[in-house]
């Protein structure tokens, strides 16, 4: 990729963001108060948590490229979710298990 066609993509990423977020506050309430609504927000990070997981679990060829550490990692990521953490909580127990057990072993 070119450096421009790179600069374009940041841009275009960028003003997404934007307008994602102004439609955000320009919604009305009654439409963000919906059950449904509601639902599939809180259930976003999860998504995106699990998302960023397999991507990190896969190497450039698809195929797995991850040690028993990082899958004590995800699992102690995963028993933060059960206590009802934070996404950042559970993202920090699964980022500093995985690093101190590479660090030890």
């Amino acid at each position: 990729m070119t450096g421009t066609a790179l600069w374009v993509a940041v841009v275009v990423a960028a003003l997404g963001c934007y307008l994602l977020k102004l439609a955000g506050v320009s919604l009305p309430a009654a439409l963000l108060d919906h059950p449904r609504v509601r639902r599939v927000a809180a259930l976003l990070p999860v998504a995106m948590l699990a998302a960023l997981v397999v991507v990190e679990l896969l190497d450039d060829g698809g195929r797995y490229g991850a040690d028993w550490r990082t899958a004590v990692g995800v699992l102690a990521g995963a028993v933060a979710l059960a206590l009802r953490q934070g996404v950042l909580v559970v993202f920090v127990v699964a980022v500093a298990t995985t690093a101190l057990l590479r660090l030890v072993t």
